[in-house]
C-alpha cells in the first residue's frame, strides 16, 4: 500500500516520511472531496430552481426535462473525452478551468431571462463538470495509496452532500429571493478553483517527481495506475461494460424521476409547500450520502459484484411501494430507495477501473458521463410521460427498470480474472 501513497520514497523509507505522505495524500482527497461538495451544490441548485423557473416561465413539464438535457448531456458528451485526452496528456489545472465553466453558468443563470438563455446556462454548468470529474477522480485514485475504493468513496460522497445541500440552500435562499440569488453561490465557484489551483500544484509535482524518478518507471506506473493488464478476452471486457451501462440505466432514470420531480409529485399530491417539498427532496439527497459511504466501506470488504446486487435490485420493492404511500411514508420509503441505491456508483467506477487498468481518466470520464447523460435522457423522456399522463404514472411505471439489476449475474467475479 505504501507504494501508492509515497510514489517518492524508497522502500525503506522510515515510519515517519511515510506518516507524512499518508497525511499529503489524504488531504488530497479531501480537498478533492471539498471540492466535488461545492461543485455538486451549484449543480444541484439547477433542478432546484425548477419550480420557480415553471412558474415564472410558464414552462411545461417536457421543457423542464428539456433543461435538465442541457444540462447533463454537455457533461456526458464531453466527459469521455475529456478523460481519454488526459490518460495521454495529463492537465494539472484543468480542475480549475473546469470550474471556470460553471462559474459562468451560474452568473448567466442568475440573469437568464428567455428560455433559450436558461438552456444555455444549464449547458455551462454542464461542460464544467465535464472537466471536473474525470481529472478528479485520476488525482483521487492517484492520491489512493492502493485503497481505491475508500478514495472514490470520499471523493464520491463528497458530490453526493453538494448535492443534498443545493436543494436546502434554494429552500431558504433561492425560492425567498428568487432567480438572481443563484449570483450569491459564484462565492463557492471562486473558492473551489482556489483550492484546485493548490491541488493542480501537488498533481504538478508528483508527475514532476515520477518523470525525474527513471530506475523503476514500470513499477512507478504499476503503483499509480494498478494493474496493466487483464486476462479477460476483449468480448467479456466489452461484455462486462455494456451490463455496467445497463445498471447505470436502470438506476440513474429512475433517480431523474425522484431528484427532477420529486419537488412536483409531493406538491401535485399531497398539496406541500415548495419549501416543504425542497425539504423533503434535502433527505433523499442526505440518504444518498449515507448509501454512499455504506457501499464504499462495504464495497472494500466484501467485494463490488454483491453491493451492486442489492443496491439494484434491493431498492425495487421500496420504489414499488412509494405511489401508494401517504407523505409520511413516501418520505420515508424515498430515503431506503437512495440509501440502496447509491451504494451503486462507487461499486460500478471501481469496478470499471479494475476492468479497463490504466485508463482511469477513460472509465471516470465514460461513467460520470453516463451517469449525467443517461439521468438527462431519462428526465427528458420522464417529463414528456408526465405531460401526456400525470407524475402519479411516472412513479408507478419506473421502479420496473429496476429490474435490469438481474443483470449483474453476467458480471465475472473478478474483473481482471476469467474466472
Amino acid at each position: 500500500m505504501a507504494t501508492g501513497v509515497a510514489p517518492v520514497a524508497a522502500p525503506t523509507a522510515t515510519p515517519a516520511v511515510s506518516a507524512s505522505a499518508n497525511n499529503t495524500t489524504f488531504a488530497v482527497i479531501l480537498s478533492l472531496s471539498f471540492c466535488h461538495l461545492l461543485n455538486d451544490m451549484m449543480q444541484s441548485l439547477v433542478p432546484a430552481l425548477y419550480p420557480i423557473l415553471k412558474d415564472s416561465y410558464a414552462l411545461s413539464f417536457g421543457q423542464v426535462g428539456l433543461i435538465t438535457l442541457a444540462f447533463q448531456c454537455t457533461a456526458s458528451m464531453l466527459q469521455p473525452v475529456v478523460g481519454m485526452y488526459t490518460d495521454k496528456h495529463p492537465q494539472p489545472y484543468s480542475l480549475m478551468v473546469g470550474m471556470g465553466f460553471t462559474l459562468i453558468g451560474l452568473l448567466l443563470m442568475s440573469q437568464a431571462n428567455t428560455y433559450p438563455l436558461i438552456l444555455l446556462a444549464a449547458a455551462l454548468i454542464g461542460m464544467g463538470s465535464s472537466v471536473f470529474h474525470p481529472e478528479a477522480s485520476r488525482v483521487a485514485r492517484m492520491a489512493a495509496g492502493g485503497r481505491y475504493g475508500l478514495a472514490q468513496s470520499l471523493f464520491q460522497v463528497g458530490g453526493n452532500m453538494g448535492s443534498a445541500a443545493g436543494p436546502l440552500l434554494a429552500a431558504f435562499i433561492v425560492v425567498p429571493h428568487g432567480q438572481h440569488s443563484i449570483v450569491w453561490f459564484s462565492a463557492a465557484a471562486l473558492v473551489a478553483m482556489t483550492v484546485l489551483f493548490q491541488v493542480g500544484g501537488w498533481y504538478s509535482r508528483r508527475r514532476a517527481e515520477s518523470k525525474g524518478n527513471a530506475a523503476k518507471p514500470a513499477a512507478r506506473a504499476k503503483a499509480a495506475a494498478g494493474p496493466t493488464l487483464s486476462t479477460l478476452s476483449r468480448g467479456r471486457v466489452i461484455g462486462a461494460v455494456l451490463v455496467l451501462v445497463a445498471l447505470l440505466f436502470s438506476k440513474n432514470v429512475y433517480s431523474a424521476s425522484l431528484g427532477s420531480y420529486f419537488t412536483f409529485y409531493l406538491i401535485e399530491k399531497f398539496g406541500v409547500e415548495v419549501q416543504t417539498a425542497q425539504l423533503y427532496l434535502f433527505a433523499f439527497l442526505v440518504g444518498i450520502v449515507m448509501g454512499t459511504i455504506a457501499g464504499g466501506v462495504v464495497g472494500d470488504k466484501v467485494g463490488r459484484i454483491p453491493v451492486m446486487w442489492f443496491s439494484i435490485v434491493g431498492a425495487l420493492p421500496f420504489a414499488l411501494m412509494l405511489p401508494y404511500a401517504n407523505l409520511f411514508w413516501t418520505g420515508v420509503l424515498a430515503v431506503a430507495v437512495a440509501m440502496i441505491m447509491a451504494s451503486a456508483f462507487s461499486a460500478i467506477l471501481v469496478y470499471a477501473q479494475e476492468l479497463l487498468p490504466g485508463r482511469v481518466g477513460l472509465v471516470a470520464g465514460m461513467f460520470f458521463g453516463f451517469s449525467f447523460g443517461l439521468g438527462g435522457l431519462g428526465a427528458a423522456a420522464l417529463g414528456q410521460l408526465a405531460d401526456l399522463t400525470s407524475i402519479d404514472t411516472v412513479y408507478k411505471v419506473t421502479p420496473f427498470l429496476l429490474l435490469l439489476g438481474l443483470l449483474t449475474a453476467f458480471l465475472p467475479r473478478h474483473p481482471g480474472r476469467p474466472a
